[in-house]
């Protein structure tokens, strides 16, 4: 299989040693419609989720009541390393923000 390539993250290991990153090729990525954080003592829980709508091909059909959701992937983050988290996340959406606004 074809080498994925990994760029170097924002956030550098708090120890003086690089770090070498690694992605495996069983790794599956899912799409992430919606997402719950929940505090949980010195942690953060980030669970990740995909909406899953019914199939309906009756026009006439009543709405569903609710929306199926499957989890499809949870993480935990020290609280400390949340803000480091956020920032490497925010700087990803200003850089696609500045590229989308080049295209234009």
């Amino acid at each position: 299989m074809a080498k994925k390539n990994v760029k170097t993250p924002l956030v550098q290991p708090l120890v003086g040693i690089p770090i070498k990153w690694h992605v495996s090729d069983n790794i599956i990525t899912r799409f992430a419609s919606n997402m719950v954080v929940q505090a949980i003592e010195n942690e953060f829980k980030i669970s990740f989720f995909e909406t899953k709508p019914e199939i309906n091909l009756d026009p006439s059909a009543k709405p569903p009541k609710e929306m199926p959701a499957e989890c499809v992937a949870s993480v935990i983050i020290t609280a400390d390393r949340l803000q480091n988290f956020i920032d490497v996340l925010q700087t990803q959406v200003n850089l696609y923000k500045s590229r989308i606004k080049a295209e234009k």
